[in-house]
């Protein structure tokens, strides 16, 4: 089985960053087929544009744009790729990064599909970062970093403690998050009071209802803004009132224009 070395992937890599302890990569993937191998650190992957499969001993994901996974050290994996362009985001983490800020690893084991709206802008953050010139890059990265590493600890030692309905509601968001819905009928739906609705989203989900929803709704803007789409199309499409409302909303969340955002793809 292969074994890919630190900032290793199969592909052509547009950017290489390398801070202390962690190897960042901008990669556009050029294999329809890769065979079963594994990495010997820890990383995410994160799909800015184009789809692919990558399966596990476990399972397997289609991945589309804006997808994350979560990938433990000498895990093994395989990856199809259909015949259209496909660009990965990785955040590689050395074992000295996780020393160094005192994380055990051991607490986030295996690969898996991350789907927290929440945790998917903070790495649309951590991409704009490494896009700049900005002398602060490994304060700035580090800081967004820990934060997702800490949100993810938290979701994966809670997991087993969440009641019913909690699943049901995110699956629910996810679906239907460019409707307009409605707390009443989301409750009645879910079958709890919705004072207890109210009361217990942000214990679970760490942000109030609506604030949840407008995440949803920038990771779909997130994932368009890779298109053709006009800005007022793809605000439109998300659920957003009007352009000047997800401009405002976008630049609040990733720190820069959807615009510009834009841009910074196109100049890889």
């Amino acid at each position: 089985m292969n074994t890919l070395r630190n900032g290793e992937y199969f592909g052509d890599t547009n950017q290489r960053v390398n801070l202390e302890g962690l190897t960042i990569t901008d990669t556009e993937y050029t294999h329809s087929y890769v065979d079963w191998h594994y990495h010997e650190n820890a990383y995410f992957t994160f799909l800015l544009q184009g789809n692919m499969t990558e399966g596990n001993r476990k399972e397997a994901y289609d991945c589309s744009a804006g997808t994350l996974l979560y990938h433990h050290w000498e895990d093994p994996h395989y990856n199809i790729k259909p015949d259209i362009f496909t660009r990965g985001f990785h955040i590689e983490l050395s074992q000295s990064w996780f020393d160094r800020f005192d994380i055990q690893k051991s607490k986030v084991e295996g690969s898996f599909n991350i789907k927290d709206p929440a945790l998917k802008l903070l790495v649309y953050q951590m991409f704009k970062e490494t896009k700049g010139d900005d002398i602060s890059l490994e304060l700035a990265f580090n800081q967004l970093l820990l934060h997702l590493f800490s949100q993810l600890t938290h979701q994966k030692e809670s997991i087993e403690r969440k009641p019913l309905w909690v699943g049901q509601i995110n699956e629910i968001l996810h679906e239907s998050f460019t409707e307009s819905l409605n707390l009443k009928e989301l409750s009645k739906t879910l079958n709890i009071h919705p004072i207890h609705l109210s009361r217990d989203f942000h214990k679970y989900f760490h942000c109030n209802l609506g604030e949840y929803l407008r995440k949803l709704k920038l990771n779909k803007s997130l994932e368009l803004l890779t298109s053709s789409h006009s800005l007022t199309d793809i605000a439109l499409g998300c659920g957003f009132s009007d352009q000047s409302h997800f401009t405002r909303c976008f630049k609040e969340n990733i720190g820069i224009t959807p615009l510009k955002y834009r841009n910074l793809l196109k100049n890889h």
